[in-house]
């Protein structure tokens, strides 16, 4: 039987510090390819990921799902083609050892997609502040009563085989990145699970959670994706 070949996406803006922490420690036999997409860095994150073995990609212009989208046209490009793509922070707030048992659902059971729980795990005190906790709640709230679907986390560590992330036709360029893919599964009745997964606190200042203005924006394009796709 042909092994999995399963490829990793890190997109990655100003994280020095933790991108070489995170590549290195995804379990090296178990992955084709750790894609790290640099997007519009100013330090020596690209240097960085390099050193730790990844493929480079340059994305200048700003956005994590602007990121994952071209990490994306790069994977399905490869040849082999792979089976399923991992998404992973490059902050080192996820365990990317983890991995195996995020995918395992996809290759031992059937499911479509796999998002990695946070709330199902155990989260070092911190690693959350207290408007993600809420912010993520009412997220999965909302998706419960608008898209029947039950979710207990929009977590960005999560895998998906490759054909059905295609399927999705993805197209937030921002925030939105990762409720819009859970709707969207949930919308093409896709095979999803959750696994719990372990969180810590970031390498770094988030640029998102980290600030007023990042938290607001960040919650304002997921509830209007949430309802953009109704």
């Amino acid at each position: 039987m042909n092994l999995p070949r399963i490829v990793v996406i890190i997109p990655a803006f100003n994280e020095e510090n933790s991108v070489g922490n995170v590549i290195r420690e995804i379990p090296a036999d178990y992955v084709q390819e750790v894609i790290v997409v640099n997007n519009n860095s100013n330090d020596q994150t690209a240097v960085e990921a390099r050193r730790a073995g990844a493929t480079v990609l340059d994305e200048p212009v700003q956005g994590y799902g602007r990121a994952c989208l071209t990490g994306i046209v790069y994977a399905q490009n490869l040849e082999p083609k792979p089976d399923v793509v991992v998404f992973l922070d490059a902050d080192y707030s996820d365990y990317p050892a983890e991995l195996p048992q995020v995918v395992a659902p996809i290759l031992t059971e059937g499911f479509d997609m796999v998002i990695g729980s946070r709330a199902l795990g155990n989260r070092q005190r911190g690693s959350m502040t207290p408007q993600q906790v809420f912010g993520n709640w009412l997220a999965t709230t909302l998706l419960r009563w608008l898209y029947n679907v039950r979710y207990t986390d929009l977590g960005p560590f999560r895998a998906i085989r490759m054909d059905r992330l295609l399927a999705l036709d993805m197209r937030d360029q921002t925030y939105g990145w990762t409720v819009e893919m859970q709707l969207k599964a949930a919308k093409q009745k896709m095979r999803v699970t959750e696994v719990p997964v372990n969180y810590r606190k970031r390498i770094g200042f988030s640029k998102i959670s980290g600030t007023v203005k990042g938290t607001v924006l960040a919650g304002y394009k997921i509830l209007t994706t949430i309802f953009r796709y109704l």
